[in-house]
């Protein structure tokens, strides 16, 4: 196979090796779409939110929510930071013991796929809306994510579909993907805003 021109055959784990070894920062806007379990009665409900993703590896991330509601949680390698424009709160956590098996150490945090794999077990699901596709479960049994499945389109992030331990079904789909953009230095910065709450965990 060369270079980037993947086969069409190419497996889910492939792309994600690819991803991993090639792709080494990234810019994307999403739209995620939250859908809570049924209730007695009820239909399940969805909630739908856009905004801007930018990683660069290892572990510095940034998922920027625009709408409905201004939300920002920024990985800067040390610190995981989480704010609420609502109520002009930040959450500031030890981001080693924050990321782990979530998804976001599928895109962003791990070097390597061997550091992946120390975290989840990994296998090639079927393609599916023109993706390849792979499901990765948490090793960790007492995390809240049951399963997690990452679309790729040749080795470009596509979909994020997450299942957790409570029912509810998170999916993010990624457009206009920049594959290794020069992201500036203080991209990753977090500072929080005047007058704002400080919750350390």
């Amino acid at each position: 196979m060369a270079g980037a021109a993947m086969s069409v055959w190419a497996t889910g784990m492939e792309s994600l090796e690819a991803f991993v070894k090639n792709v080494k920062s990234g810019r994307a806007e999403f739209t995620q779409t939250v859908t809570a379990p049924a209730k007695e009665g009820q239909p399940a409900r969805a909630k739908v939110s856009t905004g801007t993703f930018e990683f660069q590896r290892p572990g510095q991330f940034k998922f920027d929510y625009k709408k409905p509601f201004a939300q920002t949680i920024v990985a800067d390698g040390k610190t995981l930071w989480l704010y609420d424009a609502d109520l002009n709160q930040v959450t500031q956590r030890a981001q080693a013991q924050a990321l782990g098996s979530t998804p976001a150490a599928l895109i962003a945090a791990a070097p390597d796929l061997r550091a992946l794999q120390a975290d989840f077990t990994l296998e090639s699901a079927p393609e599916r809306d023109g993706l390849q596709w792979v499901k990765a479960t948490p090793k960790a049994k007492d995390g809240q994510l049951q399963g997690i499945q990452v679309g790729f389109q040749g080795e470009a992030l596509a979909a994020l579909e997450i299942q957790d331990s409570f029912g509810q079904r998170s999916v993010l789909k990624f457009s206009k993907v920049e594959v290794n953009p020069a992201l500036g230095a203080g991209a990753f910065a977090f500072k929080a805003p005047a007058g704002a709450d400080v919750l350390k965990q």
